[in-house]
């Protein structure tokens, strides 16, 4: 149970801390502001949260986590229904700061949706991305890592992966975090949130089974 409560409040800090810096200080802080709220936000949570759950925060990660032979299904089950509930709760603490008339952070694609880029575009950033974040993960936190560093890499990485596609998707790389917001706001951010499922678990599955077939 104290992982599962761990995966709830980590998730919940990356949403209200990620997609809060977005909504609320956006217009000052800009995209690089932005994609180092998620990174610090990882980063802190990491320490905070890493000795109990291995600070997952993520069912993309978990999933990659399982497929490379280091979670069972059930734990990577528990995980998840802890990192949705922190995903929707994080949301609906910005939702109750902020309103949602001008969103949650919630991701996207298409004509009107920040850089305006195609459903192709998006699926290969997001397919792409997660691979290259797990395999960070995943190769951060094996026996033969640096000890201590892994929130670091991790953190890091999450900030890159912002600066590069904020514009494209907003940067899901994260089911948990997708849905949050997409539930709270509706609208296209919900019909469009399947994409922020799929992609992860694409991505999260090939660079799973990198480790798992010890090509890495």
């Amino acid at each position: 149970m104290k992982k599962l409560i761990a995966e709830f409040i980590g998730t919940l800090t990356l949403v209200l801390f990620g997609c809060g810096a977005a909504v609320l200080g956006g217009d000052h802080v800009g995209q690089l502001g932005i994609s180092l709220a998620f990174g610090f936000a990882i980063v802190a949570m990491a320490y905070g949260i890493g000795p109990i759950s291995g600070c997952h925060v993520n069912p993309a990660v978990s999933l990659a986590a399982f497929v490379s032979g280091r979670m069972t299904a059930k734990d990577m089950a528990g995980y998840w229904v802890a990192q949705f509930a922190g995903g929707i709760a994080g949301a609906a603490l910005l939702a109750a700061i902020a309103g949602t008339g001008h969103g949650l952070g919630q991701n996207g694609w298409g004509p009107g949706y920040l850089g305006e880029f195609s459903l192709q575009s998006a699926a290969i950033f997001e397919v792409v991305m997660t691979a290259l974040f797990v395999i960070v993960i995943l190769g951060a936190t094996s026996e033969s890592a640096p000890a201590g560093f892994a929130g670091l890499a991790i953190g890091i990485t999450l900030a890159v992966i912002h600066i590069v596609g904020i514009q494209v998707t907003g940067v899901s790389v994260n089911p948990a975090r997708s849905f949050g917001p997409a539930v709270l706001v509706g609208g296209s951010a919900l019909s469009q949130v399947w994409l922020f499922f799929v992609a992860p678990a694409v991505g999260a599955v090939a660079g799973g089974l990198l480790f798992r077939q010890k090509v890495l």
